[in-house]
C-alpha cells in the first residue's frame, strides 16, 4: 500500500492496536516496521529522483529529515490517551485530503501560482506529521505535491516513496532511543514490510492509477470510521 500510494499505516497500526499495544507505541512499532519496505521501494524508484518543483530532491530529503525527527519527539511526549483521542481525526484528514486533494489542486492551480518556498514549507510540514503519526501520510504527500508541482500520481512515485523513507528513518531513530518499539510484534511485520515495499514498487509501475485510488479510499474510509467508533462509542 505505501509503495502504490501510502496508508500501509491504516493496515499495521489497527493490527498492533488489536493486540494490546497502546496507541503511541503502537504506532511507534508501526512506523519502524514500514521504514525498511519504504527504503526498499525507494531503491526500486532511485533512478526516477530528480527536482521536485524546482528544488533539489536531496535539500528536500535534508528538511524533511530534520522535522521528522522533530515529530518523532513529538510522539514521545504525547500521552497514549491524548493519542488514542487524535488518531481518529488524523485520519479523517488524511481521507478528505485524498478524497478532495484532485480536485482541490485543479481549482488552485488555475488561480495562483505556487512557488519553492511553499513546498519547502509543506515537506516541513509533511516531515512532522510523518514522524509524529505517519498514517495517511503517503495520500496527503500525493494531494500537496499534485497542488503544488502540477505532476501526475505517476510521476511523483520516486520523490514521495523517497521523503517518505527519510521521514520513517528520522522517526526511527528516536523511537529506538526511547525505546517505543514493541519488538515481539515489529519484527513479523518488518519482514512483511520489506517483501511489500519491493512488491509494491514493481507493481506501482503497472497499475492503472484509478484502482490504486479506489483501493486506498476504500481502506481509508473503513479504518477511519473504526477509530471513530472505537474513541467515541
Amino acid at each position: 500500500m505505501n509503495a502504490l500510494a501510502g496508508g500501509g499505516t491504516f493496515a499495521t497500526l489497527p493490527a498492533l492496536i488489536a493486540l494490546g499495544l497502546p496507541a503511541n507505541i503502537a504506532n511507534a512499532t508501526s512506523n519502524f516496521a514500514l521504514l525498511p519496505g519504504a527504503c526498499s521501494s525507494a531503491w526500486v524508484y532511485r533512478h526516477e529522483v530528480k527536482p521536485l518543483g524546482g528544488v533539489s530532491l536531496y535539500w528536500l530529503a535534508f528538511v524533511t529529515f530534520l522535522s521528522g525527527l522533530a515529530g518523532g519527539l513529538l510522539l514521545v511526549v504525547t500521552p497514549s490517551e491524548t493519542f488514542d483521542i487524535l488518531i481518529p481525526w488524523l485520519l479523517l484528514f488524511a481521507f478528505a485530503v485524498m478524497l478532495l486533494g484532485a480536485k482541490a489542486s485543479s481549482w488552485l492551480r488555475a488561480r495562483v501560482s505556487i512557488g519553492a518556498r511553499t513546498l519547502i514549507v509543506s515537506q516541513i510540514l509533511l516531515g512532522i506529521y510523518g514522524g509524529y503519526f505517519g498514517g495517511g501520510v503517503g495520500l496527503v504527500t500525493t494531494a500537496l505535491y499534485g497542488l503544488l508541482t502540477g505532476i501526475t500520481v505517476r510521476e511523483m512515485f520516486a520523490p514521495r516513496i523517497f521523503m517518505l523513507a527519510t521521514a520513517n528513518i528520522a522517526a526511527g531513530i528516536i523511537f529506538l532511543w526511547f525505546g517505543m518499539i514493541d519488538w515481539i510484534s515489529c519484527l513479523p511485520m518488518l519482514a512483511g514490510a520489506v517483501i511489500g515495499g519491493w512488491l509494491g514498487a514493481h507493481v506501482g509501475k503497472r497499475l492503472p492509477p484509478m484502482a490504486v485510488r479506489i483501493w486506498t479510499l476504500v481502506v481509508t474510509a473503513a479504518t477511519t470510521a473504526v477509530f471513530f467508533s472505537r474513541a467515541y462509542f
